[in-house]
């Protein structure tokens, strides 16, 4: 059999590459105009339907987890389509190879659908547009798609959507419709009112966690803490004593493959099924279990850190190379070297992990808070021995993804205890299993060195990082290629914006038996740190402002230069501050495209370090939906803040010590800064906004710090002695 490696990023573009792929080709049913009758929907596309009574639906293909993917994709269709949002019906689509592979991940929802969508209007409204020409008898030229129906302009007739139905269904979708111009839109690029706020308000919303199906059972899952261990025999007795507890289930080990590589693998577990969550996890608790001993219990962060170290000592992986970092080390007036070092990170999404799962004969329902409904529906064929047409999952508002939800452990888990008890079964997660059983944004260390000639010019630039590989994680390294480990791992590093003519920076892998998974910018909240960071301590070595010096550097960069010097002047950069507070500084281009700074404001007392002010400047190109945008980059600063002030995972003894809020705290409302965000005028196609506020943030505040104590940040969480 034929095999592929896939990055996370080509992997998001194949999936962008699939969706727009299926615009143009219409459903079966709908394939030859001689099987039209008159109740066919007009369907040019999977996404799309209009039917006779003028009701128009748009499946949206991709999950809602606060981002605004049911605003904003919608949005598209309408703006093509001529109707206002509040006329589309919003269904989230099912599973099912038409809609293309279906992954929300990398920020890429708006963009990969930039194009799919609007052709999906535009050839609605083309098609409509003859069908009225024909019904009239006049030319289409003289026709247009107005407020949900066409108007001949001569003779003022109108004709809604759905009485055009029956002859537009017939006609064959135009392959390359007409799309608007940026100067065009009427709905593109305001703040409508989001569609799934109102039941988010009113308690209707339906999250993973809500579903209910008639003779549903719940369960929870007995996990070994300390990662590596196998299940070696249990005492079910004080487990079936707890009352309301039905079955105790064990499951041996699974592991399935999708895309011949990426490996999911359920560990050797026991599932306490019950009649409600509680009676579940309170069985779960009272289920004795025995675990083979390990080499993993001798595993700390401690020592982790001491493998890191010497694993950065070594060469790795080169990522990039311009001219000879090296020499021009050796040759230069001065070298300044710096050490960074980065914790583990839980996602600690509010919604703990959920699956329920209706597994009977010949059929598979799953409801599931998924980020990849495609990998979910694979999953579930290969556990069950299904043809993948015969499971259908069912993707549910999620409460918080972060990369996350892109694992597969609890669908894994529901899939099993189902077939098993012959029922359909919850799978939860209690907030301590969340917490210490995550695939965790991989802990790092940093090597970086700069060379500076007589004048204090920078010279040279070598930057080392040792850190796990999320996907040697997931698949063999013997099918990844060395550069292909180093893209993922050095994103934001490699890519480093400044005019500096040395430059290498390599990538060193290290194992762990620590599970490492995708985090709200993956590894470019790390490299986005150590780059900016750096930074500031040249520029306090060459004695210049930050600012400045940033400048100096980005003199070919005109996106990331615009979006400093806004957030700079928003910021009042160099105007006086009150007593105590300081700033810092920080830009990043995330891989979504999109290029944003940050100035945080902050001042240290005894409780430590308070950000007052965070101003945001992005460049994410044509903006659909200025609020989500400014929502987005809210949230990726509060994401972003929580992590940089208390956010740490430790091992201890082959296990995580934290376990939930009270040990790994978020930001809580009365800590939140104010945020503001100022948007740079984009006519070029639409970018990411879901991740690209994190990286700037965390050294934008450890730079302010760096100001106020002359000390720098280089290591994570930050403190005021850091």
């Amino acid at each position: 059999m034929a095999t592929a490696t896939v990055t996370r990023r080509d992997f998001l573009k194949a999936g962008a590459l699939a969706s727009g792929l299926v615009i143009g080709v219409r459903l079966p049913a709908f394939a030859h105009p001689a099987q039209r009758a008159a109740a066919t929907p007009l369907a040019p596309s999977a996404f799309l339907q209009i039917t006779r009574d003028g009701q128009i639906t748009v499946w949206v293909a991709r999950s809602e987890m606060g981002q605004g993917v049911r605003t904003a994709l919608p949005m598209m269709v309408a703006e093509e389509l001529e109707v206002e949002l509040a006329a589309i019906r919003i269904e989230q689509a099912p599973s099912d190879p038409k809609f293309g592979e279906q992954a929300t991940g990398g920020s890429s929802s708006v963009s990969d659908m930039w194009t799919p969508l609007r052709t999906a209007g535009a050839q609605a409204r083309e098609m409509l547009i003859g069908a009225a020409a024909r019904t009239w008898g006049v030319p289409a030229e003289e026709c247009r798609a107005e407020n949900g129906g066409v108007v001949h302009g001569a003779s003022g007739r109108r004709a809604g959507y759905g009485e055009l139905v029956p002859v537009a269904a017939a006609l064959k979708p135009p392959e390359n419709p007409r799309l608007k111009s940026p100067g065009e839109f009427r709905i593109l690029g305001r703040s409508v009112p989001r569609v799934d706020t109102p039941s988010k308000v009113d308690g209707s919303a339906q999250f993973g966690i809500d579903v209910r199906l008639p003779g549903m059972l719940y369960a929870c899952i007995a996990r070994c803490p300390v990662f590596g261990r196998r299940l070696s025999g249990y005492d079910e007795g004080p487990a079936r004593a707890v009352a309301g507890v039905r079955d105790v289930v064990p499951l041996e080990p699974a592991e399935v493959t999708l895309f011949d590589a990426w490996k999911f693998n359920a560990e050797g577990v026991v599932a306490v099924v019950a009649e409600s969550s509680w009676a579940a996890f309170q069985g779960c608790r009272a289920l004795e279990c025995r675990w083979d001993a390990g080499p993993e219990d001798q595993i700390d962060s401690a020592r982790l850190a001491r493998i890191f170290a010497d694993r950065v000592s070594q060469p790795g992986i080169i990522g990039r190379n311009d001219g000879d970092a090296a020499v021009a080390l050796r040759r230069a007036a001065r070298t300044i070297e710096a050490v960074y070092d980065v914790p583990f990170l839980a996602h600690a999404t509010m919604e703990p992990m959920n699956c329920t799962a209706d597994v009977r004969a010949g059929r598979c329902d799953i409801y599931v808070p998924s980020q990849w409904p495609t990998g979910v529906r694979r999953i579930a064929a290969q556990l069950t021995g299904l043809p993948e047409d015969a499971v259908t999952v069912h993707t549910t508002l999620l409460g918080g993804g972060f990369g996350r939800r892109f694992e597969m452990q609890w669908v894994m888990d529901a899939v099993r205890v189902s077939r098993a008890v012959g029922r359909p079964v919850q799978v939860i997660w209690t907030r301590e299993h969340d917490m210490q059983h995550d695939n965790y944004r991989p802990m790092s260390h940093h090597v970086v060195r700069a060379g500076l000639d007589r004048r204090g010019a920078i010279t040279a630039w070598m930057h080392r990082m040792a850190a796990p590989s999320i996907i040697g994680w997931h698949a063999p390294a013997a099918m990844r290629s060395p550069g292909e480990i180093a893209g993922e791992a050095l994103d934001g590093a490699e890519q480093l914006p400044y005019a500096i003519p040395n430059l290498r920076v390599e990538y060193c892998p290290v194992k762990t038996p620590v599970p490492v998974g995708w985090w709200r910018s993956v590894y470019a909240s790390q490299n986005a740190f150590v780059n900016e960071c750096f930074m500031d301590e040249l520029a306090r070595a060459t004695k210049r402002d930050p600012l400045e010096l940033r400048r100096a550097l980005l003199k070919d960069q005109p996106r990331h230069l615009a979006v400093l010097e806004l957030a700079a002047a928003k910021a009042g950069w160099g105007a006086p501050l009150p007593d105590g507070r300081t700033r810092g500084i920080a830009v990043h281009k995330f891989f979504s495209d999109t290029v944003v700074a940050e100035v945080a404001e902050v001042s240290l007392g005894k409780d430590g370090v308070r950000v007052h002010r965070v101003v945001c400047a992005t460049d994410c190109g044509l903006v659909l939906h200025p609020d989500i945008v400014r929502a987005q980059m809210e949230s990726g600063v509060v994401y972003a803040l929580s992590a940089a002030l208390s956010g740490a995972i430790t091992i201890e003894r082959g296990r995580v010590k934290q376990s939930n809020f009270h040990d790994y705290p978020v930001v809580r409302m009365s800590a939140m800064p104010r945020v503001e965000t100022y948007i740079v005028p984009s006519q070029e196609s639409p970018h990411g906004v879901g991740e690209p506020a994190v990286p700037p943030l965390a050294p934008a505040v450890a730079n302010a710090v760096f100001a106020a104590t002359g000390k720098p940040v280089r290591r994570l969480p930050i403190t005021p002695l850091a």
